[in-house]
């Protein structure tokens, strides 16, 4: 897709030198080397904030306390467990 829209931001010379030397090595336009360099960071950034959960506090405390409380064994879990042995082994 072309690039239509259009981005204006200022920066400090010193900002503009660092930027504009490493769009030479690259070889690329100042402007693609700018452009995708604030892509990327966005992906990176948008990745870790999918990457975490936000539950309400209340959840998260009832979760934490739920750790806390002693083991409840289940028959039937545990009888579901033995037969995906049985299975996995035959």
């Amino acid at each position: 897709m072309a690039a239509t829209a259009r981005l204006e931001f200022r920066v400090t010379p010193a900002g503009r030198a660092m930027i504009e030397c490493a769009a030479q090595l690259t070889g690329e336009p100042v402007t693609a080397f700018a452009r995708m360099a604030a892509e990327e960071r966005a992906e990176r950034v948008l990745r870790e904030h999918e990457a975490i959960t936000t539950v309400p506090a209340e959840f998260f405390d009832e979760l934490i306390a739920a750790f806390d409380e002693p083991v409840q064994r289940s028959p039937a879990l545990a009888a579901a467990a033995r037969r995906r042995t049985t299975v996995v082994r035959d």
